[in-house]
């Protein structure tokens, strides 16, 4: 694959895996089932292996997605990460391989390992400050979650104080969950209520915890396991199992099925017995979890990007049933992307009904030779929509699918891409762009949604009404929503459903995001492979809306300008996501719906990470070998001190920190007068020395 192709993909698949991030952790409403997840990591993980430099703009560096903004926010003293994921005997062989050749032991050294159930609910944690508890956060993004410190007061076997043994300070960590039973008969009563039944446990527990009025959550039956920690004043133990067993000892609830393994032999060996009563657990669990148990090797071998190199989840193997396929729908997004997705014979896969599945694309409907009324094997690996593996029996008189080339909504064409190189795209598009009302209507749902402009009030089935009555059609007309409404001889209160608190809170609520973060912002106006962490990048780097058009028009207006090469040297900024943002703002109905925004809304700059650091607001290069640090390390050090690290050097970088080895970037800096420092300098420059 060319650098070109690699970067398209990169691109494409960064985009698909966070928005299943942000339906899984947020919205608590996945749309893939875990194995395909997972198969998307990997790809990316593999495309990272070939070209390194991609993972500078890789969503792997995230963890879940960002707070909801129903809750106030809190921000993790100590991230709350992922984990490594494996699913064959092999990939915990070779996990046990890594920490022995990092830490640089023998291949016949024993390690001791830590084994337990991984539980399938919502991550927490609890901060207990002089042993009372005083403040419960989820997971979020892993820097940022919510306080949900009320409702969690409600889980009854979470204690609200620690005994004289605990420390005075102590962030304990774990997994809030649901058994089966209480699920169950909380459905039904839901139901009985004339109320919607909930998806899954996992769901269960996640919207339960959510609620904002905390009698809500009491009267949920949830539960908690605690497992790790986070901040600590001091750890009652120096290995892994041993503060579990601490907490365990202070009344905190932990799984009775962890173990103290010594080889990969014993850690396969209890996979494969916690596996074997998975179904009598009682409790929704999706692999097993392995640790080192030594703390101070934990803290040798630390993390990579959003995991811990110390830890591995070893993934269960997924659950499959065999239905008829009834028909093929197509779903257009608000890229133009047709999505196929299968209508099953509602079937039960592992304890779940389902009646939909993913069918990713017209290559994969191919390659499977999945017809209209065959018998299909489906498969659900966690508690989501699940995907078709095959086919198990051919449907009579069944012919082969004819995926649409006119598209279902507008009836423009639908192409696949061409990459450059002879090879179409995966996903065919249509090109109706934004005459398409599906697409349309989409770019709507992607602005109002949670990490875009969170408009509370205006969710999705809000915005195909008001699409489909000529209320809204672009983004601008949310905000002239009640000004015109003013105007109107049917006022939106006489509407079916609503009434004149509704109204005014969903004004209000607009009215509230008049003013919103400049990353938000950007990631809010659907620029194709701008996600959140480009837009971010984005943001620091132009610091104003304006000034980000005006840059972007210039870049646009020859191959070769300033404003096209400071765009290129942005690190996290490759040459396919460039493109699509100078594309961007080279479309004049995107500059007209820009520019109506900004008469109505006022995007706020970024604040500085660390305003008084000596590199706040700089722009710093890294280049040769760096000996105390790798390069991500120096990269993220540099960002929380408030710096912007670029790729390249130009008349606008700031420092140039040069390890033995620097090459072109040592000779630019001097053609451009940029001070040049070795690492231990930067050490020095920074206070960390």
């Amino acid at each position: 694959m060319s650098r070109k192709d690699a970067e398209a993909e990169h691109a494409k698949l960064n985009a698909e895996i966070a928005a299943h991030d942000l339906a899984y952790h947020q919205n608590d409403a996945p749309t893939i089932s875990d194995a395909d997840y997972d198969a998307l990591r990997k790809r990316l993980l593999d495309l990272e292996s070939h070209y390194p430099a991609l993972a500078k703009t890789s969503v792997l560096q995230k963890v879940g997605a960002a707070p909801s903004g129903k809750f106030a926010k809190v921000q993790h003293q100590v991230p709350m990460l992922s984990l490594a994921n494996g699913f064959a005997d092999d990939d915990v062989i070779e996990f046990l391989g890594r920490i022995k050749r990092f830490l640089n032991l023998p291949e016949d050294a024993a390690l001791d390992m830590t084994a337990e159930p991984k539980i399938d609910g919502l991550s927490m944690a609890l901060r207990y400050e002089n042993r009372k508890l005083v403040q419960a956060a989820t997971r979020g993004d892993g820097a940022t979650g919510e306080n949900v410190t009320a409702n969690i007061l409600t889980v009854k076997n979470i204690p609200h104080t620690l005994p004289l043994s605990a420390p005075d300070l102590i962030e304990v960590r774990g997994e809030i969950y649901m058994s089966s039973n209480d699920f169950a008969a909380l459905n039904e009563k839901l139901i009985q209520d004339g109320e919607k039944p909930l998806a899954n446990p996992r769901n269960g527990a996640a919207g339960s915890l959510r609620q904002q009025d905390p009698n809500i959550t009491a009267a949920r039956p949830l539960k908690f396991f605690a497992y790790a920690w986070g901040s600590a004043a001091k750890l009652p133990a120096d290995t892994q199992w041993g503060v579990v067993q601490a907490f365990k000892s202070w009344g905190l609830p932990v799984n009775p099925l962890m173990v103290l393994c010594h080889s990969a032999k014993d850690l396969l060996a209890h996979y494969r017995a916690i596996e074997a009563q998975r179904s009598t657990l009682g409790y929704d669990i999706d692999g097993v979890v392995y640790k080192l148990n030594d703390l101070a090797l934990q803290a040798r071998l630390g993390f990579v990007s959003r995991s811990p190199r110390w830890a591995l989840a070893h993934k269960f193997s997924a659950e499959q049933a065999t239905t008829r396929l009834e028909g093929i729908d197509i779903q257009i997004g608000r890229t133009g992307a047709l999505t196929p997705v299968a209508r099953l014979k509602p079937v039960t896969v592992g304890g779940v009904v389902v009646a939909n599945a993913t069918l990713h694309n017209e290559d994969e409907i191919a390659r499977k030779d999945v017809r209209i009324g065959d018998m299909v094997i489906v498969q659900r690996a966690g508690d989501v929509i699940p995907q078709i593996v095959g086919v198990s029996l051919r449907g009579v008189g069944a012919v082969p699918y004819g995926f649409p080339k006119i598209c279902p909504a507008c009836g423009s064409h639908a192409e696949r891409e061409d990459r450059g190189s002879g090879k179409s795209d995966a996903v065919r598009r249509c090109t109706g762009g934004l005459i398409c009302p599906a697409q349309r209507v989409e770019r709507l749902k992607h602005f109002a949604s949670r990490n875009a402009f969170d408009i509370e009030g205006l969710g999705d089935k809000i915005i195909e009404e008001f699409y489909a009555d000529g209320l809204i059609a672009a983004p601008q007309d949310i905000f002239t929503l009640q000004a015109r409404d003013a105007r109107s001889v049917k006022k939106l209160n006489q509407r079916e459903g609503w009434g004149q608190s509704s109204v005014a809170n969903l004004f209000a609520a607009i009215e509230a995001r008049r003013e919103i973060a400049l990353d938000r912002f950007i990631f809010a106006l659907g620029i194709r492979h701008v996600g959140e962490t480009t837009a971010r990048v984005l943001a620091r780097t132009y610091q104003s809306a304006e000034h980000l058009r005006d840059q972007m028009k210039l870049a646009g207006l020859s191959d070769e300008n300033d404003a096209r090469h400071e765009l290129g040297a942005v690190d996290g900024v490759g040459s396919i996501v460039a493109e699509a943002v100078i594309d961007f703002f080279h479309e004049e109905h995107n500059i007209q719906i820009f520019d109506a925004l900004l008469a109505e809304v006022k995007p706020q700059p970024l604040a500085a990470v660390a305003s008084s650091s000596p590199v706040s607001g700089k722009t710093v290069v890294f280049t040769g070998a760096l000996e105390r640090m790798t390069r991500e390390e120096a990269k993220a050090m540099a960002e929380r001190l408030g710096a912007k690290v670029s790729g390249s050097v130009s008349k606008k970088t700031d420092l140039l920190v040069a390890g033995p080895g620097a090459g072109s970037k040592l000779k630019d800096a001097e053609k451009f007068g940029v001070e040049v420092i070795d690492e231990n300098a930067w050490f020095e420059r920074v206070g960390l020395n």
